[in-house]
């Protein structure tokens, strides 16, 4: 009979080590940031304010975690309003057609350290493509303001070119980089 019992608790014990968890980015916490050239002299930084990032997984190295974006093109802020109304415009995203900015990975794999290669599929402007960023691992700590819920913290960056997504065509890379930078930054919870 101890035996069994011993034996159940055991199965017990893998199950919930290896159940699936999720978890969301936190909006006040988090950021979806990018970066163009301008004319090859100045940088001009810009985000999308609403986005909802989604990290699952169920082995505690994390090798299997799915990580799912959805962001708000109407959200685009390089604060200057003339500018975010003309980005939204049919001369770049065209918002109104195509309101998503979509990204979930197919594949994360280790690069040393915290450091990760995130490879998925980004679909931006009616196009999708497969693209890799790197992935830094910011570790999880208890959060003494959230009654010591965990939180953890992941940094995205990499590059993309606007004229695989067919986004701002009439611009040459002359006036407005090709290349477009993209840093995330994001704080994670469990939900409730």
């Amino acid at each position: 009979m101890k035996r069994m019992i011993l034996m159940l608790l055991m199965v017990a014990a893998t199950a919930t080590t290896y159940a699936q968890k999720t978890w969301k980015s936190d909006p006040m916490h988090s950021r979806l940031g990018f970066k163009v050239t301008h004319l090859g002299i100045s940088d001009i930084n810009g985000a999308f304010d609403k986005f909802e990032t989604t990290i699952t997984y169920s082995k505690p190295d994390m090798s299997d975690a799915v990580i799912t974006l959805n962001a708000d093109v109407n959200s685009i802020n390089t604060a200057v309003a003339m500018r975010d109304n003309h980005l939204k415009s049919a001369d770049f995203f065209d918002a109104a057609k195509y309101p998503a900015l979509t990204f979930k990975s197919t594949s994360i794999e280790p690069a040393g350290g915290q450091k990760y290669k995130v490879s998925g599929n980004l679909t931006l402007h009616g196009v999708t493509k497969a693209v890799t960023m790197d992935m830094l691992f910011r570790g999880i700590v208890k959060n003494p303001g959230a009654n010591n819920a965990e939180v953890g913290g992941i940094q995205v960056t990499g590059m993309i070119k606007r004229s695989d997504f067919g986004i701002g065509g009439k611009f040459p890379a002359a006036m407005i980089s090709d290349e477009v930078w993209i840093q995330a930054d994001g704080e994670f919870g469990q939900p409730k």
